[in-house]
């Protein structure tokens, strides 16, 4: 069986090292992908910090694969050896992307078109994910998944909500850079994002019709909203979702309407005010949300193909495995805004 390197979060709360593995065998409906470059996520830097989502240690961090098909399972169809993909990573010895190959299910894995980078592709399928499942996944029992809308990937999808406003908080987010792309697809409109106004070109570059600068104070912020809204806000989807954006998008709502976040609950919420809030659940594996992502995934090809969705701008780090530490450190300390931090496992030295 042959080895290949990984990097290992060693113990709770501890330090990263880059050490050997062995490379998994995929299983039916499975492939093995060789990862050429992976995406880093603020999940990946709160788990070393915060000790969550994790138990057994030595563990492989990653959630965002792309690279090249090396090996397909039993009864896949549809996939070749060398055929260039991404997908979602998970956070298992066998799947999670910060090591040189990885398992998917072939099923809610993507295509990627040739003027499409793997450092491009590595930045899609997190965000589109929590994006697309945010917005077009139903709620499971248990208060997560989606806004239930008409995906714009399926027949009759384009332009539906023709001329209905949303509002995006953290459109440069790469979480929010999906949902604008997303939301232009499906026509709303106008498309009103929060963003740090040097991202503002980035953003009405991908479907944002008005970028609002999201140091306002909740006042300002309302004023100028209300100033480029015709009809009620409806829809209001929250990529960054840390207590004041969760209730500043609650209040801003109309009745009726529906907040979608990215963490855990924290609004007020008026139970007379006939608003819905819940939190976005953008886990392509889980059972509830698995035929709209085989559809999400199955699609994407063709909406890159397009430039219908565009990817991140990306960053890459240097030395592979090993620039991902000192990566998730600028992530933690908020120092990046607007592109996607990327590593290459392949490129780790020996």
């Amino acid at each position: 069986m042959s080895l290949q390197k990984a990097l290992f979060l060693q113990e709770k709360f501890g330090s990263f090292a880059v050490g050997a593995k062995d490379v998994p065998t995929p299983g039916a409906g499975e492939l093995l992908v060789r990862i050429e470059a992976t995406a880093l996520n603020p999940v990946d830097w709160k788990i070393q910090k915060y000790g969550r989502w994790i138990e057994k240690y030595p563990a492989i961090l990653g959630c965002e694969v792309a690279g090249t098909v090396e090996y397909v399972g039993e009864g896949v169809t549809g996939f070749s050896k060398g055929d260039r993909v991404v997908c979602e990573g998970w956070l298992t010895s066998d799947r999670a992307s910060f090591q040189q190959y990885a398992i998917t299910d072939a099923e809610v894995t993507g295509k990627i078109p040739p003027h499409i980078s793997f450092e491009q592709a590595a930045s899609i399928s997190g965000g589109i994910a929590t994006a697309g499942l945010g917005l077009y996944a139903d709620v499971d029992p248990a208060g997560r998944g989606g806004a239930g809308l008409f995906p714009p990937w399926e027949v009759g999808g384009r332009n539906k909500y023709a001329g209905k406003p949303i509002l995006v908080l953290g459109g440069a987010s790469s979480v929010g850079q999906y949902v604008i792309q997303l939301a232009r697809l499906s026509g709303f409109f106008p498309i009103i994002s929060t963003a740090s106004l040097h991202n503002e070109d980035l953003l009405k570059s991908l479907g944002a019709t008005h970028v609002i600068d999201r140091k306002l104070p909740f006042e300002g912020f309302q004023v100028a909203l209300t100033s480029l809204l015709t009809s009620p806000l409806e829809i209001v989807y929250d990529a960054i979702s840390v207590p004041d954006t969760q209730q500043a998008g609650y209040d801003l709502l109309a009745p009726g309407g529906t907040l979608a976040v990215t963490l855990a609950i924290t609004a007020k919420i008026d139970l007379q005010a006939n608003k819905r809030v819940f939190q976005v659940f953008g886990n392509v594996y889980e059972p509830t949300t698995r035929k709209i992502s085989v559809d999400l995934f199955g699609s994407l090809e063709g909406l890159l193909a397009t430039g219908d969705i565009k990817p991140n701008p990306v960053r890459v780090l240097p030395d592979g495995l090993l620039g991902i530490p000192g990566g998730l450190k600028e992530l933690e300390e908020n120092k990046v805004s607007g592109v996607k931090l990327i590593a290459r496992p392949q490129d780790t030295p020996q």
